[in-house]
């Protein structure tokens, strides 16, 4: 089992989760591609299913794979697709004026991707 980052990491890229994997299995892709949008992502092969990430990522974008909902199923397959390309990603260094979301912020995320969590 592992875990996958969903489109509510979307333009929002946090890093908090980057912070506390102790294996740097999230990754960013190096450069700009429609295939790929501008959120973090979880390399499988890499990933030893700890967990820590998930509680750490304030827009709640972090699901066991087996757990991710229905309407972020797409996703799996995306973030499965790094073994493929793994030499376009990287770990990515937080800001260090990351501005964590409100509560507000969170649910109005899940919103927009249709997700009532």
């Amino acid at each position: 089992m592992t875990w996958v980052i969903t489109s509510l990491c979307r333009d929002k890229v946090d890093m908090a989760c980057v912070e506390v994997c102790p294996v740097d299995c999230i990754v960013k892709r190096t450069d700009e591609s429609a295939e790929w949008p501008n959120q973090l992502y979880i390399d499988p092969d890499e990933c030893i299913s700890c967990g820590v990430c998930e509680p750490e990522c304030p827009w709640e974008a972090i699901f066991e794979d087996e757990q991710v909902p229905e309407i972020f199923q797409p996703d799996v397959a995306l973030n499965a697709k790094i073994i493929d390309e793994r030499d376009e990603f990287e770990v990515p260094e937080r800001d260090d004026d990351v501005d964590v979301p409100s509560p507000d912020d969170v649910e109005a995320n899940k919103a927009k991707w249709g997700y009532a969590g």
